[in-house]
């Protein structure tokens, strides 16, 4: 049987605060983490604390001379159970079987593992994405338009091709992974060992290293310059609306990922027409007398025309006339197909005539 207090150093009477300080002397003494520290001196250590930090238990060990370390939380946790964990507040974790709280470097590295990060060590960057604002008419919109782009930011070297090295200097075998592209990290916390094989930073999964950086770029692969392309603009294009190209954005760091360039396209407001989705909107001045005449209603249209129409008996006037087919370009539909295009919209403003002649007023009397 094992000596618990013995194991400690504190005598059976001992207070939960004289534990408390003894474990912890212990625990910063053979710390497997620490020079000369000795794992099994502080397992045992841990289970001594475990045991008498815990007022059931102890009493239980002093009455029975043995207790189990991990009570009854299932799957081997802490002696007070993972439900009595405070996540947020790494000091109060003792209470759950954690003696003195966890040690935030050994909780680091264990995050550092799931999510491949790691300390002190300086990775490779991958390029940024750019974005980029381009204008175009309502009329560009309609009928789509490709523009020609150009804009600053990182290129890829065109002395090494984005190596980063001296091309006439050769690569030699990556240091860090003998030329396995990957290294294997082992590292020994609270929580026990954890292994993770990873993409070696230094060479970024290559293998091998330039023998002398590039002059050019010293040794990262990228200058700054200017990168151009052709933007495609598809008919219907909202206002606001991004596209993407894909690797047009900064070149990244010997070799590695671009970024993404991103245009944002603004449609400019137009003189005579106004855009609700995919319908357009245009203002027609109508006179009383041509309504009461029926004469023929002539509007522009977007493709630079016009349509006519007359407008239905009884039509209230204060609601919009509608037009089929004469609006935008639905994004991304086929051209000529039903529904392939919003509507125009005809918002009437009606104006009284100043005086009726003689003739006309005849007409509108026999009218009645």
């Amino acid at each position: 049987m094992k000596d618990y207090y013995k194991i400690l150093g504190v005598d059976k009477n001992a207070s939960d605060e004289d534990i408390k300080k003894a474990f912890r002397k212990l625990a910063h003494q053979h710390h497997p983490d620490k020079g000369g520290g000795d794992e099994a001196k502080f397992k045992e250590a841990n289970e001594a604390y475990q045991v008498l930090s815990n007022k059931e238990k102890r009493a239980q060990y002093d009455r029975f001379g043995t207790a189990d370390p991990f009570g009854s939380s299932a799957g081997g946790g802490p002696a007070g159970g993972w439900q009595n964990m405070n996540w947020e507040d790494p000091g109060s974790w003792a209470g759950a079987g954690f003696p003195g709280g966890v040690d935030m470097g050994d909780l680091g590295d264990i995050f550092d593992l799931f999510t491949g990060g790691g300390r002190g060590t300086r990775t490779v960057s991958h390029g940024s994405d750019l974005e980029l604002l381009e204008e175009i008419t309502l009329e560009d919109a309609f009928r789509g338009v490709t523009k020609p782009v150009t804009i600053a930011t990182w290129i890829g070297c065109g002395v090494c091709k984005g190596e980063g090295g001296d091309p006439g200097a050769g690569t030699e075998t990556c240091s860090v992974c003998g030329g396995q592209g990957q290294v294997r990290e082992e590292r020994r916390t609270f929580f026990g060992s954890f292994a993770q094989v990873k993409t070696c930073a230094r060479c970024q999964g290559r293998g091998s290293l330039p023998k002398k950086p590039c002059e050019n770029c010293k040794g990262k692969g990228r200058v700054q310059g200017e990168r151009s392309t052709t933007l495609e603009i598809l008919p219907g294009i909202q206002d606001g609306q991004l596209i993407q190209l894909k690797g047009f954005g900064e070149a990244g760091e010997r070799g590695t990922q671009a970024g993404d360039l991103y245009v944002r396209v603004r449609v400019k407001p137009h003189a005579k027409f106004a855009r609700q989705a995919d319908d357009l909107v245009v203002r027609h001045e109508l006179k009383v007398k041509d309504i009461l005449l029926g004469k023929p209603v002539l509007v522009p249209t977007i493709e630079g025309g016009q349509a006519e129409f007359e407008v239905p008996a009884g039509f209230d006037l204060k609601q919009p006339y509608r037009i089929p087919g004469k609006g935008m370009p639905r994004f991304g539909s086929r051209p000529g197909r039903a529904g392939s295009r919003g509507d125009l919209l005809v918002d009437f403003i009606i104006k009284a005539p100043k005086k009726l002649a003689e003739k006309e007023r005849k007409v509108l009397e026999e009218g009645d």
